[in-house]
């Protein structure tokens, strides 16, 4: 079986990305990264996976390079995170720029230091997401790790991203037949108590499961009552 270090947020695509590996044989070691984000909560849900699923959880602290990050509404506190519009063009306020660069390299040191087979991270199919989650960018980003760690990584050290041509209500439907357990994942780019229900993330969230033709579970700040598809 794989050893597999594997990026989880505690976000519903990263969790059910762990519970698919564990499925398939990976020995995993989740791993968070605090990278400043304003919904540091959700690192809270990547712990319940581990626990559920078994397997070791590391948060690793990135938060003084997060005080450096300006211009996101996750790591500037002088910008807020706008509520969800449709059809809103031009560069989105909530990305990172460089950001799962900046993991996967923290990754990548941990793998070579357990002698992991494999790094795994949650990207999805998705063309309003930052350029740093696609599958030209898993590729590229690879193909450097092989020539930064050469000589000292396992020989089969590997970068997967079994998501990445799959939709967010395709991720759903995995999830679905994995049992992922829906209310025990984050996806609000706000750090309330419950999810807002009105970011892009939340509105991301509700959509996939509308999607899919599952009941979102999952209770929103703005409504009475659970979503229902």
């Amino acid at each position: 079986m794989p050893k597999t270090v594997a990026i989880v947020s505690g976000g519903l695509d990263s969790v059910t990305m762990a519970y698919h590996l564990q499925a398939q044989g990976h020995t995993l070691h989740l791993l968070s990264v605090n990278y400043g984000q304003r919904h540091l909560i959700e690192h809270r849900f990547a712990a319940k996976a581990a626990r559920t699923l078994g397997v070791p959880h590391d948060v690793v602290d990135l938060s003084p390079v997060g005080k450096l990050l300006s211009g996101s509404s996750l790591t500037d506190p002088t910008i807020d995170v706008p509520d969800h519009r449709s059809g809103s063009s031009g560069g989105s306020p909530n990305v990172v720029p460089n950001r799962n660069a900046l993991l996967l390299s923290v990754a990548f040191a941990v793998a070579v230091a357990q002698q992991a087979q494999a790094v795994a991270v949650g990207v999805v199919d998705d063309l309003q997401a930052a350029p740093d989650s696609n599958a030209a960018f898993i590729d590229s980003f690879l193909a450097m790790e092989r020539i930064a760690t050469h000589g000292y990584a396992h020989p089969d050290l590997t970068l997967t991203a079994p998501l990445v041509k799959l939709r967010k209500s395709d991720v759903v439907s995995l999830g679905e037949e994995l049992g992922v357990p829906w209310t025990d994942t984050w996806s609000c780019f706000r750090g309330d108590t419950l999810q807002c229900g009105r970011c892009a993330a939340c509105e991301e969230r509700r959509q996939a499961f509308r999607d899919a033709g599952v009941t979102d579970p999952t209770t929103y700040q703005n409504s009475d009552s659970k979503e229902l598809s």
